[in-house]
């Protein structure tokens, strides 16, 4: 029955996206050919309505098909006026889905960081891409060291987000790990934590420091499943067991504010400082969840 229940939960999630991708597709050859930003911007508030309506449908045949057990605390003062910076850590491609279902139209319309290669999925793709999501390149150190000026590159598309972010409020979606965490990936780069991989610094803090001064808060999200290993599988296929989202607002720092990540080694510092105390009490409270 639960295969079944999969395949169903494919065929819904494909369907949409096909159901939405028409005019998607339409109003980005629009946005391609329409002079001046002023103009890209209603085509992008178009594009905008496509994509909430694309989510909302997901979310309503997932909560009555799949009934996802989900247990979220939410702050009070959220509001789809203000700009916000979610951070989250990484378990699952279900994470995604269980962060809209608590924060869909309490908020605005969600960018996230992706990787390159994610532009090439079908009609999806498409879709991040007209709606101005950041691709970052993830560069291996062992590349960097011979070239640094491939780090410009994802750089540059995070400060092209924030400067067109200014333009209308949108919440930035950054799993600062950079990548879904398993025990492997954690021993692997020698992470000093449990449940964790270690935190990367450098997207989060080049958005707070461009945007920091409209935000209207971190919103600090810790996720937490029941399954050691939990997978987007298993969760279509509404096998995925008890899911835990807290999710804190936390202001955001007057010294954040004017401060150069890149260029400044007491501000680096600094904020490598206060993201690893950030995680540190995360990883606390995924273990103290774990042994309760």
């Amino acid at each position: 029955m639960s295969i079944l229940t999969g395949i169903a939960s494919v065929i819904l999630l494909v369907l949409n996206t096909l159901f939405w991708g028409a005019p998607l597709i339409i109003l980005t050859l629009v946005k391609l050919v329409v002079p001046g930003r002023p103009l890209q911007r209603r085509v992008l508030n178009g594009l905008n309505a496509i994509a909430l309506n694309w989510i909302g449908f997901n979310l309503w045949w997932m909560r009555q098909l799949l009934r996802p057990d989900l247990h979220a605390t939410l702050p009070k003062e959220l509001s789809v006026d203000d700009w916000w910076l979610v951070i989250s850590n990484h378990r699952s491609w279900t994470d995604i889905f269980m962060l809209l279902m608590v924060l869909h139209r309490r908020i605005p319309m969600p960018r996230f960081f992706l990787k390159q290669q994610l532009i090439w999925i079908p009609v999806v793709g498409l879709a991040w891409w007209a709606l101005e999501f950041p691709f970052m390149r993830r560069y291996s150190r062992e590349k960097l060291a011979r070239n640094p000026k491939l780090a410009e590159r994802d750089r540059l598309a995070t400060e092209r987000m924030c400067r067109r972010a200014r333009e209308a409020p949108i919440t930035i979606f950054n799993f600062v790990e950079g990548t879904r965490f398993t025990p492997a990936k954690r021993d692997q780069q020698q992470s000093p934590y449990r449940h964790l991989l270690r935190p990367k610094a450098g997207g989060t803090a080049q958005v707070l420091s461009l945007l920091g001064d409209r935000l209207g808060g971190i919103i600090d999200v810790t996720l937490d499943y029941t399954n050691p290993n939990p997978s987007f599988w298993e969760f279509l296929c509404g096998k995925e067991g008890k899911i835990t989202l807290h999710a804190q607002r936390l202001e955001v720092p007057e010294w954040m504010l004017n401060g150069d990540y890149h260029q400044d080694p007491d501000y680096k510092e600094r904020f490598h400082t206060w993201l690893n105390e950030l995680w540190q009490a995360k990883d606390a409270a995924l273990d103290a969840k774990l042994h309760h």
